[in-house]
Parts: C-alpha cells; sequence; structure tokens
C-alpha cells in the first residue's frame, strides 16, 4: 500500500506540473497585452505612456525571455509564491485564498446535496418493484443533467426570491444565501451520480452473490442493503470525486448568476482581464483538488469493497498454481 500512495503521489506531483505548463504556454500564446489592458482599466482605450507600459512589464518580470519568465514563475511556485495580480497588484494567494471560503461552502454544499439526492433517487428506483415508479423515478437524472445550469439558477431566483421571499437572491452574507446556488449547482451533478449509481445498482443485482443470498432466506431489503449497495457505491464514488472538479467550473457560472463573490467571479474577472497569474494560480488551485480527491477516492476503495485489495494483490507473479486457488478463494 505504501508503494502505490507514493506511486499515486509522483503522479500527483506530475499532474500539477502539467497543469502550471499547459496554462504558463496558453496564457502566454494570447494575443493582447494584460499589462496594456490593467493599464487601462476604465475601458477608455486611452493611449498608455510607453515607460508606464515598459515599467510594470519590468515589475512583472514580462520584459525577459519566454524560458526565463517560465523558470521563475516555477521556482517561485514551488516556494509557495504564486506571484501579484496585475490587476490589483494583490497577492494571488491572498485573492484566492479570500474567495475560496465562499467557494468551498458552495461546492461543499452542492457535493452534499448531490450525493443524498442523486444516491437517494437511484436507490429508491432500483429497490422498488413498481415499473411506472421506477420508470419515472430513472427518467430524472437524464433530465437533470440536460438542463442548463443557468437557466435552472434563473428560474429558483422567480421563484423562491422574487416570488417567494424565501431565500435571498444575491450576496453570500448569511447561510441561507447558499441554499439556491448549491442546489442549482447539485442537479447537474447529482443526475449524473444518479446514473451511474443506479447503472452498477441494476448489475449488481445480477450478480450471482445475491441469487445465492436470496436462496439463503435474505429479505430484499437486506440484499439491497447489506450486499448489493455497497459494492455498487463503488462506481458511484469514483464519479463524485471526478465531478469535485466539475463543481468548481460549474461555479463560475451559479457565482455570476447569483452573485457570489467566490473563485468563479474570480475567474470570471481575471480571464477577461487577462490577469495571468491570477489565472494561472486558480488552475493550480483547480488541479490540486483534483489530485487530492482522486487520491482520497484511492484509498477508500478498499473500505467499501474489499475484494479491490485482492485484485490488486492477484497482479503479482504467483508461483503455482496453490497462489491463484487461493487468490480466487479469496475473490469469492
Amino acid at each position: 500500500m505504501a508503494r502505490y500512495i507514493a506511486f499515486r503521489l509522483l503522479q500527483a506531483v506530475a499532474v500539477l506540473w502539467a497543469a502550471f505548463t499547459v496554462s504558463f504556454i496558453v496564457l502566454f500564446l494570447l494575443p493582447s497585452d494584460p499589462v496594456s489592458l490593467a493599464a487601462d482599466s476604465n475601458g477608455a482605450g486611452t493611449p498608455v505612456d510607453a515607460t508606464a507600459i515598459a515599467e510594470m512589464q519590468a515589475r512583472y518580470g514580462l520584459d525577459k525571455p519566454v524560458w526565463e519568465q517560465y523558470w521563475t514563475a516555477l521556482t517561485n511556485a514551488l516556494h509557495g509564491d504564486l506571484g501579484s495580480s496585475i490587476t490589483t497588484g494583490r497577492s494571488v494567494v491572498s485573492a484566492i485564498g479570500d474567495a475560496v471560503p465562499s467557494t468551498l461552502a458552495l461546492a461543499g454544499t452542492a457535493l452534499v446535496i448531490a450525493i443524498v439526492g442523486g444516491g437517494g433517487l437511484a436507490f429508491l428506483a432500483v429497490y422498488t418493484r413498481v415499473r411506472w415508479l421506477r420508470t419515472a423515478l430513472l427518467s430524472l437524472p437524464p433530465l437533470g443533467a440536460a438542463v442548463p445550469t443557468f437557466w435552472v439558477g434563473l428560474i429558483l431566483l422567480q421563484v423562491f426570491s422574487f416570488g417567494l421571499p424565501v431565500f435571498p437572491a444575491f450576496g453570500d452574507q448569511t447561510p441561507a444565501s447558499v441554499v439556491l446556488p448549491a442546489i442549482t449547482l447539485a442537479i447537474p451533478t447529482g443526475a449524473v451520480i444518479a446514473q451511474v449509481f443506479a447503472t452498477s445498482l441494476l448489475s449488481t443485482w445480477r450478480e450471482p452473490f445475491v441469487e445465492v443470498a436470496a436462496t439463503k432466506g435474505a429479505s430484499r431489503w437486506y440484499v439491497h442493503t447489506r450486499h448489493v449497495f455497497r459494492i455498487a457505491t463503488v462506481p458511484a464514488v469514483t464519479i463524485a470525486g471526478v465531478l469535485v472538479g466539475e463543481l468548481l467550473a460549474g461555479s463560475v457560472v451559479v457565482e455570476t448568476v447569483f452573485a457570489r463573490a467566490g473563485v468563479g467571479r474570480l475567474t470570471q474577472t481575471s480571464v477577461l482581464a487577462q490577469d495571468i497569474p491570477v489565472v494561472q494560480g486558480i488552475v493550480v488551485l483547480t488541479a490540486l483538488v483534483f489530485v487530492v480527491v482522486t487520491l482520497a477516492v484511492d484509498l477508500v476503495y478498499p473500505l467499501i469493497d474489499p475484494r479491490i485489495v485482492v485484485r490488486r494483490s492477484r497482479r503479482a507473479p504467483t508461483t503455482g498454481p496453490a497462489t491463484a486457488d487461493s487468490s480466487e478463494s479469496a475473490r469469492v
């Protein structure tokens, strides 16, 4: 296990380096000059003194060769310094740190709603024997995945903020203000989780051990909760981990609709201003969240289904038929 964790950590470092490098290249290839955009922050198009532009470029190291800019940025990033915002002059780490709590509250609440809602819907749809109810429940996830996020947000605003003043429409000052944005963000995520989990549950019900358990007199509820549910959870946990990155990406739209100050809004403003250090810092943060969640999911697998540990052990060379037989017995 220690060897596996070390390998995964090396993969995580490689992913972070690739995210940093690719984002640097893409941002460098942008046609416009971020310093000129920052100098003309009012958007009036007024010519700016060339000397002032040169001073700003020298301050942010943009007058140096590309390879030197890359090496300096990479070295500083390894020491926890992602540079300063070209637009505001603030530290990138500080700017992202101020935006993270709001987005973390939004994404965390949305993930909980998506897991509980999507998982509960799939659980009930597969467990019930009422054909029309199963058909109706299984038709909801494709609908939820197809509906545009911004449209859902606008409908929720119209109904629960303007029509029925239950939740605040904008801002993030109170805990209630996270409800509507979280539901908006959770609907497409929960739909994907429900689709994957329902498919896994249906597939697991066809496994031979289910028939053996039923033959021994186990009730449908017991088989569904004690045997089928745990094994079918593995694909759902996998997709939930992958969708954490989707939640961060979806926060750009949701935070714009609900006027929340978070990483999504910071991304939007930084991209429009071509604030390279901030955009690159957000890319690295997203990659870091992705690799951490992926590693956590990999470590949770054996707790959900112990057979996964057996499968890994069977990858090692066997010395004879006895070893193969014992591994097969352990798997069964």
